[in-house]
């Protein structure tokens, strides 16, 4: 149970309302971090564009695995449940892939330069100020230019907010987390341990 308490989908108004019921329509259930922000809509709503406006230069593939690298970092259980899934079913990787990346990408078959960009991610959670120009460079002899460098930075750094956010308060990862394997889960719990909410009865 997350630390605050969010504004229920009955009291509901404004921008928290509308955000609410296109959850809803959406996705069919309203996630947890978005209550999270139902105090500060217009934060979320903030976030989302930033978030929109960085994931517009990355390649699915290249995002997903930026970001697993920043939640590991990060200690994220939730956004490690929830962008492992989105990767799985995007058909990038598969189970087996997923988990070796969430253990230790490092030994999961992952190209060169991905395993570089990973690393270079989880040293700008870790110690952003310790980040050199020899860390740039490296990325440089992949390939990477500077466009993609900076894209991949404010990536990490824009999930470090985000992450910060949900594990501070205690958001809970969404309850259909759990149609994971057990496998799986376990290898994507980074942090807080994942036990799930009872699903709503209500709609």
């Amino acid at each position: 149970m997350a630390f605050i308490e969010a504004i229920p989908e009955e009291e509901a108004a404004g921008k928290i309302k509308d955000l609410y019921e296109a959850s809803q329509e959406n996705a069919g259930y309203i996630p947890n971090y978005l209550r999270l922000f139902s105090h500060r809509p217009e934060v979320y709503e903030a976030w989302d564009a930033l978030l929109k406006s960085i994931r517009k230069h990355l390649r699915l593939r290249r995002y997903e695995l930026v970001t697993l690298a920043a939640a590991k970092e990060l200690d994220c259980t939730y956004c490690m449940l929830a962008h492992g899934s989105v990767f799985l079913n995007s058909g990038e990787v598969d189970e087996a892939q997923l988990i070796a990346i969430a253990q230790d990408y490092h030994n999961a078959q992952l190209a060169p330069d991905e395993v570089a960009i990973m690393d270079y991610v989880q040293k700008v959670i870790a110690h952003a100020s310790a980040v050199t120009q020899a860390d740039v460079d490296n990325l440089k002899q992949f390939g990477l230019s500077d466009e993609d460098i900076l894209d991949i930075t404010l990536a990490a750094t824009a999930r470090s907010f985000f992450s910060k956010t949900l594990d501070a308060l205690s958001a809970e990862p969404d309850a259909k987390y759990m149609q994971l394997t057990p496998e799986l889960r376990e290898a994507l719990i980074a942090g807080r341990p994942y036990v799930a909410e009872k699903p709503s009865t209500t709609t």
